[in-house]
């Protein structure tokens, strides 16, 4: 009767145990669809793959990074909420440890481009910190409520990525 022995205040032993984190399937698993969709978008000519976040649903947006090693382009299909003007992600390698090459790519290069339902939009990737990602972070877990059993699976903290708009060169130029 392990369970049953008392601490201050009523508390439990099991109830110092870490939460139950939350399943996922193989990573093998999360990088096939991920292909598979990437494949998708392609195949259909950017038809198919993108949507906007609805209600309590993320939508899908497929933002290009400069590689920070190669200088070439590189595309992924991320999940997204807007926050005013901004689109918000989140830097995950399908919940596993390393950071994603796109975040890394960002991070290094942070003028990006991506497209959504609406068409493409230039943008400028970087960090939310502080009172933002607090913010940021509680409107991801109202999408997904596994959300922090996901994130106790890395074993750093997950970047809250804030996509801002950007003036294309032509309007720069004039100012």
């Amino acid at each position: 009767m392990r369970d049953s022995v008392q601490y201050d205040a009523g508390v439990t032993e099991s109830d110092l145990r870490p939460a139950k984190k939350p399943w996922l399937p193989p990573r093998w698993f999360i990088r096939m669809f991920w292909s598979a969709h990437r494949g998708v978008f392609r195949r259909s000519g950017g038809r198919v793959g993108l949507s906007r976040p609805r209600g309590n649903r993320y939508g899908m947006l497929r933002l290009t990074t400069v590689g920070r090693r190669t200088g070439q382009q590189r595309s992924v299909i991320l999940g997204y909420f807007e926050d005013d003007t901004n689109l918000v992600s989140l830097a995950m390698n399908g919940w596993g440890d390393p950071e994603p090459a796109w975040w890394l790519n960002l991070q290094a290069h942070p003028d990006a481009t991506v497209d959504l339902v609406d068409g493409p939009r230039l943008v400028r990737g970087r960090a939310a910190t502080g009172d933002e990602r607090s913010r940021l972070w509680a409107r991801w877990r109202e999408i997904d409520k596994n959300l922090d059993g996901y994130a106790a699976r890395r074993s750093s903290e997950t970047a809250v990525v804030v996509l801002t708009p950007r003036p294309d060169t032509a309007e720069a130029s004039r100012d």
